[in-house]
């Protein structure tokens, strides 16, 4: 294979019309600049320079190198930029996905934050549940995704999502969830309840596959009851509408209250409401995104300023 310094000497004899020329240009010594010739004409099987007696001239295959050497340089030039461009987050592009709630609360923050500070990053977002975007991230098809879990060991789907060897976590912030109740409910008066009052309560909850909805049945069991399921929405302003209509009761997260309907009311569980862990992953390694540990830094900050809105408001 072609030697890319020895194509940029070849570029500078022909272009001085000798050694010596070249060698004063590169900064180098007649020596070293004659061989490099001799290795490169032993590369490319042929002789590249004619020798004459007032210095050298490019033969018919030294001139076709020298054409090839100047876009092959520019190309180079323009990777190493590119390069550059990327450590220095003055370009490049950012692919990240989220889960609805953080999607809606802490990425617009984090996401205003980030193009202040390297506007000339792209970015793009896209939305899923966890065990929809985990797998694109693990395939190469993300940067970063906005994901959560719960620590109970009996959820071996949440487990897996961010515990393989590709990906890196970030533990961002505990979202806990919070029982809401119709305004006229009987229990809405009291500001902490036990899930075991809630028996026999009709309850309105996520799909049913997805992790939000097998930790409710996981917490209703551990409480002594098998919860009533009477409706489903993966989307928790519907949920809250379904509770506001007296139709069941359901859990919501923080995250998920950033707007409450007048006709609910949401109270904590007590001793230990339930708790799910929202964490920010990134491929590990080589495969991290140059942007990828910036944008992180700034979900950290967007995650501590929530948290220190969710301490006062409560």
């Amino acid at each position: 294979m072609l030697n890319v310094n020895r194509l940029r000497v070849l570029r500078e004899v022909a272009e001085h019309g000798s050694f010596s020329g070249a060698a004063e240009a590169m900064s180098y010594t007649q020596s070293a600049v004659s061989q490099q010739i001799a290795v490169l004409e032993s590369e490319a099987g042929m002789a590249l320079l004619e020798r004459r007696p007032r210095g050298v001239r490019p033969t018919a295959a030294g001139r076709a190198l020298v054409s090839h050497t100047e876009g092959i340089l520019a190309r180079l030039q323009a990777a190493e930029a590119e390069l550059g461009e990327l450590a220095g987050l003055r370009g490049g592009q950012l692919r990240m996905a989220s889960f609805p709630t953080a999607g809606a609360t802490l990425m617009p923050l984090a996401i205003a934050e980030f193009r202040a500070r390297h506007p000339q990053v792209q970015l793009t977002l896209a939305e899923g549940e966890p065990e929809e975007i985990a797998p694109r991230l693990d395939a190469g098809e993300l940067d970063l995704a906005l994901l959560f879990e719960f620590a109970d060991a009996g959820d071996p789907l949440g487990e897996s999502l961010t515990r393989g060897e590709n990906l890196t976590r970030v533990e961002l912030l505990q979202d806990a969830l919070y029982l809401a109740l119709p305004r006229k409910h009987p229990l809405a008066r009291r500001r902490e309840l036990r899930l075991e009052e809630l028996h026999g309560e009709a309850w309105v909850q996520t799909s049913r596959p997805s992790p939000c909805a097998r930790h409710v049945v996981r917490c209703c069991h551990a409480a002594g009851f098998e919860p009533n399921v009477a409706f489903e929405s993966d989307d928790y302003q519907t949920v809250q509408g379904l509770v506001g209509a007296g139709v069941g009761v359901a859990f919501i997260p923080e995250l998920a209250l950033s707007v409450v309907r007048e006709d609910i009311v949401v109270r904590a569980l007590t001793p230990d409401p339930p708790v799910r862990q929202v964490i920010a992953a990134v491929p590990f390694g080589g495969k991290l995104a140059p942007a990828a540990p910036a944008m992180l830094e700034i979900l950290r900050e967007a995650a501590a300023r929530h948290e220190v809105g969710v301490r006062r408001a409560a």
